[in-house]
């Protein structure tokens, strides 16, 4: 069994066809259980978010497991094999790993090294392992992702190079309104990224501002932690017709807010011709296109962002990759790496404990052939002779288990349990089942092996 990514994301798709293929927590949990209940997928880990939908499996084989994952992605989006195949991007095994590790640490973001996919990937590990989707090796692998990620923003500059999707934004709408410390401002929703531009709007001097959702609550406690207000779902219209900046990210199905209202709104309140700002970041659109044919309104979406965020990193990258980006990438090579050794290591496990149960019976029946030939001789000095026989057979297999241990580290590793097995004729189908070693062998295998039986 492997680890296989598989997905869409601002870099392999356009924006409107992300917004087909977006999922809420349920929908990310349904897409999960489906495939869980497949014979191809052993784990499953569902990543959704503003810009991408990444599925991440341990496969038990990897054509079935691709195959299932494709259709279910087909079915969500309504494309073809052929038109999905176009826009899909797979990561498999060892590209996995480091996909997965970089994704973390923000380098695969549309804003590179923004920190809020750390608090999504986050939220995905915390929901597969709710409902049982995960085991022994997504669990860790995506914890290890998410310390990779931590270490990044800590132990590098990589802040200083981030620009979120809100700090984006908000240039965009420093461009029409100014400074924005004394913008009317409107912040539709309030989830992760909603909560991330509360915070950014209070950083950059906004003093003005009033939450909006459909849970009031929701809104009252996201307003609260700083200071300012909140509006229910009815006052939408009204709060959004006499603001200056309008920021929205509900994840609702639908707009929420379209050019007939917002006109009305305008009108109403004499600021029909006045600058407004409408930074749109849900998937699906929260605000219908049409809305930037009215008068005075400026209208900013993933699809216009994700053209800016491109352009500044094609233009900022020889300095990037020489700075915190290059540090993070050196960091994400050295733990893919570390990775890498501690799987391969752990593979050997298995055909260790294999052979000190082999070598195991050897011993025991070279003791029951000793009792028919010596029956009478005492039972003290018999445990001594199984005593003595067992220390010789753990000696002569210390050194080669151990340095096959160093060698399957190694940058290149071989196939060094296929080896073993060939070398002492141990059955493939023992290998397979031996969890734990035999009684009398275990200091032995412990000392050895170390984490056998857990994989």
């Amino acid at each position: 069994m492997s680890v296989l990514v598989v997905g869409l994301s601002h870099r392999s798709a356009p924006i409107d066809l992300l917004e087909r293929v977006v999922l809420d927590a349920e929908g990310a949990r349904g897409l999960a259980t489906r495939l869980r209940a497949g014979e191809h997928v052993e784990e499953v880990l569902v990543l959704s978010t503003c810009n991408r939908l990444e599925v991440v499996v341990e496969a038990a084989t990897f054509h079935g497991a691709l195959e299932q994952i494709g259709v279910a992605l087909g079915e969500i989006s309504g494309l073809g094999a052929e038109e999905l195949a176009t826009h899909l991007f797979v990561h498999f095994d060892d590209r996995a790993v480091c996909h997965l590790f970089e994704l973390a640490c923000g380098l695969d973001s549309m804003a590179v090294g923004e920190s809020q996919v750390l608090g999504q990937l986050r939220d995905a590990l915390a929901r597969a392992q709710r409902y049982g989707h995960l085991g022994p090796s997504l669990n860790p692998l995506v914890q290890q992702a998410l310390r990779v990620g931590k270490r990044a923003h800590a132990e590098t500059a990589i802040d200083d190079v981030s620009r979120s999707l809100v700090t984006l934004g908000l240039d965009r709408a420093r461009s029409v309104l100014g400074e924005l410390g004394g913008a009317r401002t409107v912040v539709l929703g309030a989830g992760a990224m909603s909560g991330l531009a509360v915070a950014t709007l209070v950083r950059e001097g906004v003093t003005d501002l009033v939450v909006v959702n459909r849970t009031p609550e929701r809104a009252a406690r996201l307003a609260a932690q700083h200071g300012m207000r909140s509006a229910g779902w009815s006052e939408l219209a009204e709060e959004v017709a006499s603001a200056d900046l309008v920021l929205t990210c509900t994840g609702a199905v639908g707009h929420v807010l379209d050019a007939a209202t917002l006109a009305r709104g305008r009108a109403g309140t004499g600021r029909d011709e006045q600058p407004v700002v409408l930074l749109d970041l849900a998937l699906p659109r929260d605000v219908a296109a049409e809305a930037a044919e009215l008068p005075g309104v400026h209208l900013w979406g993933l699809a216009e962002l994700q053209q800016e965020a491109s352009g500044a990193s094609a233009e900022d990258a020889p300095d990037a990759e020489a700075g915190p980006v290059r540090a993070v990438r050196e960091l994400v090579t050295s733990e893919v790496a570390s990775h890498l050794t501690e799987r391969h290591t752990a593979r050997l496990g298995p055909t260790l404990a294999a052979l000190r149960s082999s070598a195991a019976r050897v011993v025991d029946a070279e003791m029951a052939r000793l009792d028919q030939r010596l029956p009478h001789l005492p039972e003290d000095e018999r445990a001594e002779v199984r005593h003595t026989v067992r220390r010789v057979v753990d000696k002569l297999l210390h050194t080669p288990t151990t340095r096959v241990k160093q060698l399957q580290a190694g940058r290149e590793p071989a196939d060094y349990a296929h080896a073993l097995r060939e070398l002492f004729d141990l059955d493939s189908r023992e290998v397979a089942t031996v969890s734990t070693p035999p009684l009398g062998v275990a200091d032995s295998v412990s000392e050895i092996t170390g984490e056998v039986g857990r994989r």
